[in-house]
């Protein structure tokens, strides 16, 4: 039978043939340290847990709640721009909760792509980037990621090759999967460029706040007038180590977050209440918590550059995120990054995502995310350190078993 218009357009997913061999490797009983998915380890921090079992006891908020986010959350995180960027939003327009970031952009590009509408998309970068717009039937053209000062030459060549005129423009740092971070003075002059060619910027901001060199990563809205054009996208998964939880936010131009704020009316009710007065209380707090947090990765991190080091594999130090970046070690790299994660996990008992699953441009590197104690990332340095110092003596013997089956 043929598939649908939309399934046909959306490539195999890379992840999962990752995940069928983490899985199978398991039933057989090994022990894999997985640093594929991002998908924090950590627990929801108490004080948050506690007001969650608090409200839920009211049967009151076991009704129906509001799609676009209870006041008191909408405030919250209004006034959590303020502290945070110095960026003043009215909760009542310019911003909407969401089911997670994932959801906002998808819903988001509903909201706006027509068919065949050009958007400008970062090449590596997190699939619903992309995806959200082509199942929404848009076009994607790709650009270069680094926020350097060949980023606006990129664009220029972007608009003046697109036909249509692009719509949107989509950025993402601190980037997954790439770690790079955005500086203000590169926000301003996108903002300009956006604004002379009258194009959308969608800004994801999920890890603004875990980042290790003392310098918090800035919001694209701290640019004057950059509201005009931008909506920026917030995740409390990784900030508050609340990923099962799926609370969001976008923020920004009013327009847009009416157009996105009535699709997701026919869509969804929103979050069970009691999430999102836990949430509210969680943006409310005095940022402990979120140190917490940040100090935990950044000793992850510390040990996974050290460790797999040690082991032979130089990774670059990521300055912010949950994840690193890692290209692939030169004797593999000719396999590229699907057939490289297969070895590691078959011949080191290691998961990581492969490169290829976040762009063409990805398939170079594997994502490494640092959702395992510093006991397990030792652990696979180890394992890994194994797995080199055999292939080195014997390069042609390591395939991926899954290539005999």
């Amino acid at each position: 039978m043929e598939e649908f218009h939309k399934v046909r357009r959306l490539p195999p997913y890379v992840f999962e043939q990752v995940n069928r061999l983490k899985a199978s490797a398991r039933s057989r009983g090994a022990d894999i340290v997985d640093l594929g998915m991002g998908n924090p380890d950590l627990p929801t921090p108490k004080a948050i847990v506690d007001k969650l079992c608090e409200v839920v006891r009211d049967p009151r908020t076991h009704r129906y709640s509001s799609s676009r986010g209870i006041p008191g959350l909408r405030r919250a995180q209004a006034n959590y721009y303020a502290r945070r960027f110095g960026v003043k939003l009215n909760p009542d327009t310019q911003v909407v909760a969401t089911l997670g970031s994932k959801e906002g952009f998808a819903n988001m590009a509903q909201a706006i792509t027509a068919p065949g509408d050009v958007i400008l998309c970062p090449n590596p970068t997190y699939p619903i980037h992309a995806f959200g717009f082509i199942m929404s039937g848009g076009v994607i053209r790709s650009l270069q990621v680094e926020p350097d000062d060949g980023f606006i030459p990129a664009l220029e060549r972007g608009v003046r090759h697109s036909i249509p005129k692009p719509l949107a423009l989509i950025l993402n740092y601190p980037s997954n999967p790439t770690a790079l971070v955005a500086s203000l003075d590169f926000y301003k002059d996108v903002v300009a460029f956006a604004k002379k060619n009258d194009i959308i910027i969608l800004s994801d901001l999920a890890y603004s706040e875990i980042y290790f060199d003392g310098n918090p990563p800035p919001s694209v809205l701290q640019v004057p007038g950059a509201v005009d054009v931008c909506v920026e996208f917030t995740s409390m998964s990784k900030t508050f180590s609340m990923p099962g939880w799926r609370m969001g936010f976008a923020v920004g131009n009013e327009r847009l977050i009416s157009a996105l704020t009535r699709v997701k009316s026919y869509l969804d009710y929103g979050a069970f209440t009691p999430i999102q007065v836990a949430a509210a209380h969680a943006l409310n707090g005095d940022g402990a918590d979120i140190a917490e947090v940040r100090d935990i990765y950044h000793k992850r991190r510390d040990v996974m550059v050290d460790a797999f080091g040690r082991a032979g594999w130089t990774i670059p130090a990521p300055a912010a995120s949950m994840f690193a970046w890692a290209p692939i070690p030169e004797p593999f790299r000719h396999l590229g990054s699907l057939e490289f994660s297969k070895l590691l996990i078959e011949h080191a008992d290691v998961a990581v995502a492969p490169g290829v699953g976040f762009g063409e441009h990805g398939d170079d590197f594997v994502r490494v995310a640092l959702v395992e104690n510093e006991h397990r990332i030792r652990q696979a340095a180890r394992n890994i350190k194994r797995f080199l110092s055999t292939s080195a003596k014997q390069p042609n013997n390591v395939v991926p078993l899954s290539a005999h089956r």
